[in-house]
C-alpha cells in the first residue's frame, strides 16, 4: 500500500514483522521506553488492549507483532499524531486488528465503557512542570511534560477500564516510584512485577518497568535488572532480542 507522507514525515523500519511506522522529527519520535514496555507487557491469546497516550500507534503495532492478542487500541489526544497512527496502521494491514481513536485519557472509561479491556499500556509523560525544562514546541511538550493529563489520570482511566484481574503495564521514570506505587494502590491497581532498566551495569537505573493487576493481593517481584549497554554504542544480548534484531 501507498501512503502518502505529510511534510516533515519520515517512514522508520521496526525490525518486527517487516512493520513501519510514520514519524515526524518535529513532533515526538517513540524511543527504547516504548519497545521496551512492548516486550515486558504480557497479552494472551484473544486478549483486547488499550494503549493510552499512543502516540503514533508504536506500542500497539509492536504489540500485535510479539503476541497474539485478539484487539488492540491506542487512544491519543493530539489529532495529528493520531492520524499518523492510522496511516501507519494502514501501512502495514492491520486495520483489523488495530484501531486509533482520538480522545482524552480522562474520558477513557466514557468512550469505551468501563471493564473493557484485559491489558491496558502506557507510556506516559515522565514530568512534572517542576521538572526540567519545558520543551516550546508544543507536541513535544505534551509527550514529555504533564501538561494535559497527570500520572494520576493515567492510572485511574487505566482502573476504570480494566476488567477484574485486568493487567496495567507502564513505564516510567525511577525518581518517581513511589508516587507510582502509591497511586497504583490509591485506584485498587496492585504492583505485581518491577524491573529496573539500567543504561550501564555501573549506573544508576533510568526507567522503571511495572506490571499491576487490578483487585491483585499485594504481593511483588522483583525482576533481575535490565542492561542496556555491554559498552559504549554496543546493545546487549538481551536488548537486540526485545528489539527483535
Amino acid at each position: 500500500m501507498t501512503i502518502k507522507l505529510k511534510e516533515n514525515e519520515r517512514l522508520d523500519e521496526l525490525q518486527r514483522n517487516g512493520y513501519q511506522i510514520i514519524q515526524s522529527p518535529r513532533r515526538f519520535c517513540f524511543g527504547m521506553d516504548a519497545v521496551l514496555l512492548s516486550g515486558f507487557a504480557r497479552v494472551k491469546p484473544e486478549e483486547q488492549v488499550l494503549d493510552l497516550g499512543t502516540g503514533t500507534g508504536i506500542i500497539p503495532i509492536l504489540l500485535r507483532g510479539k503476541t497474539e492478542g485478539k484487539h488492540f487500541t491506542g487512544l491519543e489526544i493530539q489529532e495529528e499524531s493520531a492520524d499518523m497512527a492510522r496511516r501507519s496502521v494502514a501501512l502495514n494491514h492491520l486495520e483489523q486488528d488495530i484501531s486509533i481513536v482520538t480522545g482524552d485519557i480522562k474520558e477513557a472509561a466514557a468512550i469505551f465503557g468501563a471493564a473493557s479491556f484485559d491489558v491496558v499500556t502506557s507510556n506516559p509523560p515522565y514530568m512534572t512542570g517542576s521538572h526540567g525544562l519545558i520543551n516550546p514546541e508544543q507536541p513535544k511538550a505534551i509527550a514529555r511534560h504533564e501538561i494535559l493529563c497527570s500520572l494520576e489520570d493515567v492510572i485511574s482511566a487505566a482502573a476504570g477500564v480494566l476488567r477484574p484481574r485486568g493487567r496495567f503495564y507502564l513505564v516510567h521514570r525511577p525518581f518517581r516510584l513511589s508516587e507510582i506505587i502509591m497511586v497504583l494502590v490509591k485506584f485498587g491497581l496492585e504492583p505485581k512485577r518491577m524491573r529496573l532498566v539500567y543504561p550501564f551495569v555501573d549506573k544508576e537505573p533510568n526507567m522503571v518497568l511495572l506490571e499491576a493487576i487490578q483487585g491483585g493481593r499485594s504481593r511483588i517481584t522483583v525482576e533481575k535488572p535490565l542492561i542496556v549497554y555491554e559498552k559504549q554504542g554496543v546493545y546487549t544480548q538481551e536488548i537486540y532480542e526485545i528489539y527483535g534484531y
